[in-house]
């Protein structure tokens, strides 16, 4: 059985060949996608490229008040059409499916929207050359079982998504899924591939066992430290692990075996730094609403490792600094420091606001309790960081608190 998606999140399994007949028997179709299946958004975005039509996607947990604001509309039936049935010729197998969406679309778009994580949500719109950019279809890929690991809606997981289609692979939602559910899924369907960010790793870590099908991992979207990065090595013995830097605005753009990045040839003209931010240019943008100019200001810090050949790393989003009592704390500093004590699983820092000092540090943190305590923390600390870094208040949780793209929330 040719399997193009399995998602026990929502109870699917879908062939290839049933994918092809549900679009062969497809009469309508709407530019606005908005659902919680993943195969109804799977479906949609690839019906759209094979009539030449734009899809704009949106969170399925979108409000009625996001959904107004960020679109102006609330109730999307006015938008469904009839499919053009003289743009699609009657497919006969996947074969055909393929050919077909590798001819590009010469009108098709994507809209997505960015997590607005530091405020609202940013419509980015990209075409299909710049969506499949990074995209390797090739005969060695075909034999690939990815598992899918973002949210159906975004950048990272639309990428995955293209990667998985244009090389007819199968598709395992991990996503969403429960510690225990995601080694069964990885282990029953001998996936080979993952790509996440490091809090869904983490979410895997601690683990005994080993993992041998798995033989490439890629993180992204947030710091990956050397502890998650050791323990994934334990686990996946056969994977190659990539960290890659990627925006819902660029799609991904460099990528490293560890924290440090260099610049591919053709981009060393396209991206330059600015008071230690990372700027990128506009060539390599999807479109958005709002000008950008020449450079694009990612928000992104970089410290600078060697200027011939360059090498640099990222330290933090700008927005994610917390003033101290005019200090700055990188929160990202203060979670690699935390997480390096033994008994340690996960942790989070953030601020609080505070009267006098205008904010304070605080975090959560999974840990075994028979090992970790607060005092044993903070005195852990103190050979670490410095006084006005440590948690003034420290909490201890089952599980942390993760955005609509599967990030920590800050």
């Amino acid at each position: 059985m040719n399997i193009f998606l399995k998602d026990i999140g929502n109870d699917r399994l879908v062939t290839w060949d049933y994918l092809i007949d549900d679009i062969n028997n497809s009469s309508i179709y709407n530019s606005y996608c908005k659902s919680p299946d993943y195969y109804t958004v799977f479906k949609q975005i690839i019906l759209t490229l094979l009539i030449d039509e734009e899809i704009i996607l949106l969170d399925s947990d979108f409000t009625e008040s996001e959904l107004i604001n960020l679109t102006g509309y609330s109730d999307f039936e006015e938008f469904i059409k009839p499919v053009d049935k003289s743009k699609i010729p009657i497919l006969n197998n996947q074969k055909e499916l393929l050919k077909k969406l590798n001819n590009s679309p010469r009108n098709w778009k994507i809209t997505l929207f960015t997590s607005g994580t530091t405020g609202t949500p940013k419509k980015v719109c990209h075409d299909f050359k710049s969506i499949t950019r990074f995209v390797k279809a090739t005969e060695r890929n075909k034999k690939s079982v990815w598992g899918f690991a973002y949210n159906p809606t975004h950048m990272a997981g639309i990428q995955v998504f293209f990667q998985a289609l244009l090389n007819g692979n199968t598709i395992i939602r991990l996503f969403g899924l429960n510690t225990k559910d995601i080694y069964t899924e990885i282990t029953n369907n001998a996936i080979t591939h993952i790509s996440a960010t490091p809090t869904f790793y983490r979410l895997l870590l601690p683990y005994n066992g080993t993992v041998p099908s798995v033989e490439r991992i890629t993180s992204g979207g947030e710091k990956f430290n050397e502890k998650t990065f050791k323990q994934l090595n334990q686990v996946f013995p056969n994977a190659k692990i990539t960290n890659v830097y990627a925006s819902t605005e660029a799609g991904s753009l460099f990528a490293s075996k560890n924290d440090i990045f260099s610049l591919r040839p053709e981009y060393e003209s396209l991206v330059h730094f600015e008071n230690n931010e990372l700027l990128i240019h506009k060539s390599l943008m999807g479109r958005t609403e709002t000008s950008i100019g020449e450079w694009y200001k990612t928000g992104d810090v970089i410290e600078i490792v060697s200027h011939k050949p360059l090498k640099f790393r990222f330290v933090n989003r700008k927005s994610e600094m917390i003033n101290i009592g005019g200090y700055k704390v990188n929160p990202l500093e203060v979670e690699e420091a935390i997480s390096t004590l033994k008994g340690i699983n996960n942790v989070r820092v953030y601020s609080k606001p505070n009267s006098v000092l205008g904010n304070i540090v605080c975090c959560e943190v999974v840990a075994n309790r028979d090992q970790v305590t607060e005092i044993s923390i903070r005195k852990f600390l103190q050979s670490k960081i410095q006084e006005f870094k440590i948690p003034r208040l420290i909490q201890f949780v089952d599980s942390l608190s993760t955005t609509r793209t599967g990030k920590l929330k800050r």
